[in-house]
């Protein structure tokens, strides 16, 4: 049985010796595992390569490369090194147990001002700890130091199947890797898909309602229908709580007992619509146009907009009998026209409000603010005792 000394290519520490035996690639298998480097190519000490087993005789001295050209470990490089004003020497790394091999220069060049640049920039400057094989002991990860090593090796990013991302970031940013660890995050930004908050068409939403049975109520709650087209849609009994129905048309549609609490309508155009028994507590439904709309229910239901935010809405010509504008907000509305007997209005803010024409029987106004409201060419007299003087 014939034995030989193996080193890493250019160093004459730190040798191993190992039996000889099967083939050429049987010898690189096991200097691999010995080196813990990926052995390729094996020369003697004259920097001959050797390509066949049976060019190897007993107590040789061979030199084990991962494919680079031979490195006479006499000279150490430190002449072409000190010309050159580079530093090239071979050195391995033992990270969390696993050895890695790489140069000086590697570790130095692509990024000058990271932690492992300062590290091994001058040798033993900072008394970097070894193993008994004279590995340099750094305690991390190192399934997440191998791309980073390759990154510093070819200035690409590559990562593995099943290597989280995340890890390798923060081992860049440990080391001090800037470049790699900027590039990092905007490739995990890109990995997860954007959150869709594109408002629905009107053809998504009609798709919708094909597929609900008549006696189920549709949940629509939270979503996102901005600028769509639902004019005369039968909405009834929907649930669009805290939806965005902002700048919406939804002209004659039919949103009897809909749910719009909290709902987003500003800018929207209501005209004609069937509001009858519709929820609008504490909706958002500034700068919209509500002409003509219908929020009286034969049956009794009333509509709640109590706390509903109406400035500057248009509901000209509406009937609202019993409606519950309970501290809702009209400053500037126009209610011109409208029917709103038996309406709450207590608390209701009423400023510069325009309801000339407006039949308020029976309507409850107490404590509302009427400043600068116009009152012209009432239906019914407005009593002094329906509101706070």
């Amino acid at each position: 049985m014939r034995r030989v000394t193996l080193f890493v290519n250019g160093t004459s520490k730190n040798g191993k010796v190992v039996a000889v035996y099967g083939t050429l690639s049987d010898l690189l298998s096991v200097a691999s595992n010995k080196l813990g480097i990926r052995a390729c190519n094996l020369y003697n000490g004259k920097g001959g390569l050797i390509d066949d087993i049976a060019l190897i005789r007993d107590d040789d001295v061979l030199y084990v490369s991962e494919g680079d050209a031979f490195i006479n470990p006499q000279s150490d490089g430190k002449m072409s090194d000190e010309i050159s004003g580079s530093q090239t020497d071979w050195l391995t790394l033992n990270i969390g147990g696993r050895l890695f091999t790489t140069t000086r220069s590697t570790l130095v060049s692509k990024e000058p001002d990271s932690m492992l640049a300062h590290m091994f920039r001058e040798k033993d400057v900072w008394g970097n700890k070894q193993d008994e094989r004279g590995a340099y002991l750094i305690d991390r990860s190192p399934e997440y130091f191998e791309p980073i090593l390759n990154y510093l090796r070819h200035g690409q990013i590559i990562v593995n199947e099943g290597i989280n991302l995340f890890g390798v970031l923060e081992e860049a940013r440990f080391f001090g890797i800037e470049q790699m660890a900027e590039q990092l995050e905007v490739a995990i930004k890109n990995s997860h898909p954007p959150e869709d908050h594109s408002p629905l068409s009107r053809k998504e939403f009609i798709r919708f309602l094909l597929a609900t049975p008549t006696k189920s109520e549709l949940r629509c709650q939270g979503l996102n229908f901005s600028g769509a087209d639902l004019s005369r849609l039968d909405l009834r009994y929907i649930n669009f709580k805290m939806a965005n129905l902002s700048r919406c048309n939804l002209t004659y549609a039919n949103l009897c007992c809909s749910n719009l609490e909290r709902a987003d309508l500003s800018g929207a155009n209501l005209d004609g619509a069937n509001l009858q028994g519709v929820k609008m507590l504490c909706s958002n439904a500034e700068g919209a146009s509500l002409k003509g709309c219908n929020f009286e229910d034969p049956s009794g239901l009333k509509a709640n907009l109590e706390g509903a935010n109406l400035k500057g809405v248009d509901m000209e010509g509406s009937q609202m009998t019993g409606i519950n504008l309970r501290v809702a907000t009209l400053k500037n509305a126009k209610l011109k026209n409208c029917n709103l007997r038996g309406a709450t209005l207590a608390g209701t803010d009423l400023e510069n409000c325009d309801l000339s024409g407006c039949d308020l029987q029976e309507a409850n106004l107490r404590g509302s603010n009427v400043k600068g409201a116009i009152f012209e060419e009432m239906l019914t007299p407005l009593h002094m005792s329906q509101s706070v003087r």
